[in-house]
């Protein structure tokens, strides 16, 4: 049986692999991009970015909004170096999602893209995100719609090419959204649809209530 901690490991060791050349995927940094703009975050805000990675989306904010303290968070030491490298003005903490070493209502905007199906306890990291967000603090996710590791995706029938499982489905319309949003005070209030090649994804907007 694979426990929260093995997943975290198999996903530790995946993502610390591809770090070196995980910025060249074009798909990425364009999303990162797209959800950077559509975030909204106050002047002199605080963000974290949750399952940062290379800090695609912790960058892109922090190329808008100057003034915003931004974080990123990530269970991948190998991510974080390139991130740190990329952006050494941000704090950048290796840490899970379940458990955010950040004080809470302490910050502003919370984002996660493209991780949502990965984690082993998602209704425990959505709650981190209630926990730190202030009143009217804002959540960003971007979820797989389809794409991604969907449909007949060849690395679905070859195990050892995925060693951790994924879930996107839970996460792949609003209202399945909001069904991990509303024990923890949180409210989707805008959506948007953002497509490329073979991925369609949901961008999704919520308040701290």
């Amino acid at each position: 049986m694979t426990t929260a901690d093995d997943q975290i490991a198999a996903i530790r060791a995946s993502f610390d692999a591809r770090a070196p050349e995980y910025d060249e995927n074009a798909m990425h940094r364009a999303l990162a991009a797209s959800v950077a703009r559509f975030a909204r975050v106050p002047d002199e805000g605080s963000a974290v970015d949750v399952a940062t990675g290379t800090g695609l989306v912790a960058r892109a904010l922090a190329a808008l909004h100057l003034g915003v303290t931004i974080s990123g968070v990530d269970v991948s030491p190998g991510m974080l170096s390139v991130a740190r490298s990329a952006l050494p003005s941000a704090e950048w903490i290796e840490a899970d999602a379940t458990s955010l070493p950040v004080a809470a209502a302490s910050i502003d905007l919370v984002t996660c893209v493209t991780a949502l199906h990965l984690f082993a306890e998602p209704a425990r990291a959505i709650a981190e995100w209630a926990r730190v967000l202030r009143p009217g603090g804002r959540v960003v996710t971007a979820t797989f719609v389809s794409g991604g590791h969907h449909g007949q995706h060849a690395a679905e029938h070859h195990p050892a090419e995925v060693p951790y499982p994924r879930d996107h489905a839970s996460f792949a319309t609003p209202d399945r959204l909001q069904s991990f949003y509303t024990p923890v005070g949180l409210r989707i209030e805008r959506v948007a649809t953002w497509v490329r090649a073979g991925d369609r994804m949901l961008i999704a907007e919520a308040v701290r209530v």
